[in-house]
């Protein structure tokens, strides 16, 4: 896959490219380390531009051999997106560095402060290309729905940041895991499909599949159409992270994570 950004590729700054801001993300999580919010040196920084840098960061990515897997979703409830002053999720991107197979611990020395939550997946059965692709119409096209959990890292330092910072950064990628249940979404039903978070064998937090936009199928179509705007279309195979059923929770060295869904599995996850 290769990924062109669209138009600017100069912000504020003349000599401020957006292949400059994405190599400065890439390497804030290279080498650990938090930035300031971008909005600082560029006010005028807009979500249009902050796609633009996310999918330059992705080239770049690939660039170094990286392969695209996926696509996820951030700010998928009605409350956070009414938080950060907006109507519909954002859309990321996921590659093949990013999935950690089960029973791998968290490579917590790559991280900064992580963060977990999960999630709903799916995986595809066919290509889905927007515009105008409804919930009906996206479900149509899974093939198989799995329990996940994302583990996410912003940048930015105490993970402040607004929305176009946070679409440059990828949605704050980090990695995911992905449950060994798969099933057949005609077999379920998603928006009460439940999931209880736990930390240490401690309660953290409970959410459904109502909270992803009110029907994680939802979150899917809208992916399909955002990304449509862009020129991209969600491809055959790939995995789909519909969005956290539950706030994100603090992920602490040497803590065991483990998210039980009603009919989905269970993900665990040492870090």
């Amino acid at each position: 896959m290769t990924v062109q950004p669209a138009v600017p590729d100069r912000i504020d700054d003349p000599s401020t490219s957006v292949d400059e801001l994405a190599s400065r993300l890439l390497r804030a999580q290279a080498e650990r380390t938090t930035l300031a919010p971008l909005t600082g040196e560029y006010p005028t920084l807009d979500t249009a531009t902050a796609y633009c840098i996310q999918d330059e960061a992705l080239s770049q990515r690939i660039e170094r051999g990286e392969t695209v897997v996926g696509v996820k979703l951030g700010l998928t409830s009605p409350a956070k997106q009414r938080q950060m002053g907006v109507s519909a999720p954002l859309t990321a991107w996921l590659t093949d560095a990013m999935a950690l197979p089960t029973g791998t611990p968290l490579p917590q020395d790559l991280l900064i402060h992580p963060r977990v939550e999960p999630e709903i997946t799916f995986v595809m059965g066919r290509r889905l290309t927007g515009p105008g692709v409804t919930a009906a119409a996206a479900l149509a096209a899974v093939d198989r729905v799995y329990a996940s959990v994302e583990i996410i890292d912003s940048r930015y330092r105490d993970f402040r940041f607004t929305l176009p910072e946070v679409i440059a950064d990828n949605a704050s990628a980090a990695y995911f895991v992905t449950g060994s249940v798969g099933a057949d979404p005609a077999s379920l039903n998603l928006p009460l499909e439940a999931c209880l978070l736990e930390i240490d064998g401690g309660l953290a937090a409970t959410g459904v599949g109502a909270a992803v936009q009110g029907h994680p199928a939802e979150a899917l179509a809208m992916a399909a159409n955002a990304l449509a705007e862009r020129g991209h279309a969600i491809e055959a195979g790939w995995i789909v992270m519909t969005g956290g059923m539950t706030d994100a929770v603090a992920a602490p060295r040497g803590s065991t994570i483990a998210a039980h869904f009603t009919h989905l599995g269970s993900v665990g996850l040492a870090c």
